[in-house]
């Protein structure tokens, strides 16, 4: 069951996305992540803006993607590392995934350059150092945090703040989402992402997945550590991935069920499968007409 903070803020975080009219506009802080995360979520900010929505966007200066041409408040901040440092760091991470082997974590994270995921991680720190920019975030009366996951710093800006949060992700790594959102996952069950298991798992395979979950524990912690100690930091207390992840409002995943195996919905959590895609256009009388006389 969902934590009960979230039944008061459950509706009006879906109110304030899906509402039109300036007069029932609300204000909203993104926290959004670089490269190919942020093209897909601009197009939901994009349409939230059009909408008469007050919106800000928090970025870094050394980014990918990230463009200030939005019709919209764009704040950023200064970075402890530069854009030549961020290419060559991913240039290292790329090349790294061609030769490991593929659909298993420990070499995703184990085996591939560590420096990208610093750097990742690492702005959020600056993001904090600037005075000014959290001064600017706190005098701000913000409805809600619009935020992408994966470096967790939108995460960490609506604990500091006490901001619902509104994450926008296609997943989430290291079983954060099922834990987070208290979300029944049975190992016997449900396969871990990594896995070609189906839903029906012999014996074997189920004794299997639940090695491989204890696998995924101990590479999270340490996959996860730079994050948390920066979490850590900006709190003044220890924080664990559930203290960020449960603060969560509104779960919006990227994805659509059929994709995924048979699991529990919680009330906070809405598939929006289909946004990545182009939008389809109508077809033709012609190809219509075939398509019935095919039938």
């Amino acid at each position: 069951m969902a934590p009960a903070v979230v039944s008061g803020l459950l509706p009006f975080c879906v109110y304030l996305l899906l509402t039109s009219g300036a007069g029932e506009a609300g204000k909203l802080l993104v926290v959004p992540l670089g490269g190919s995360h942020w093209l897909t979520m601009r197009s939901v900010v994009e349409k939230l803006i059009q909408r008469g929505h007050e919106v800000v966007v928090v970025m870094p200066e050394v980014r990918w993607q990230l463009t200030q041409s939005l019709n919209c408040t764009v704040k950023t901040y200064v970075t402890s590392y530069t854009l030549k440092d961020l290419n060559r760091e991913f240039m290292v991470f790329a090349k790294t995934q061609w030769k490991i082997r593929e659909n298993n974590l420990f070499y995703l994270v184990m085996g591939s350059s560590r420096g990208i995921y610093e750097m990742m991680f690492s702005h959020c720190r600056s993001l904090f150092n600037d005075k000014k920019l959290v001064e600017y975030i706190k005098q701000n009366s913000f409805d809600a945090v619009f935020l992408d996951p994966f470096d967790m710093c939108g995460l960490i800006v609506a604990k500091y703040f006490s901001l619902p949060s509104v994450v926008f992700a296609r997943g989430v790594f290291c079983h954060c989402l099922e834990e987070a959102t208290q979300c029944p996952y049975p190992l016997s069950y449900v396969p871990r992402s990594w896995l070609a298991f189906s839903d029906v798992m012999s014996f074997k395979e189920r004794v299997w997945n639940h090695l491989i979950h204890l696998e995924e524990r101990l590479i999270c912690s340490y996959f996860l550590k730079n994050a948390l100690e920066i979490a850590s930091e900006v709190l003044e207390t220890h924080v664990t991935p559930y203290d960020l992840f449960s603060h969560t409002s509104i779960w919006l995943l990227r994805t659509d069920f059929v994709l995924g195996y048979p699991t529990p919905v919680m009330p906070n959590m809405f598939y929006v499968g289909g946004i990545n895609c182009q939008q389809g256009k109508p077809l033709s009388k012609g190809v219509l007409a075939n398509f019935i006389l095919l039938l």
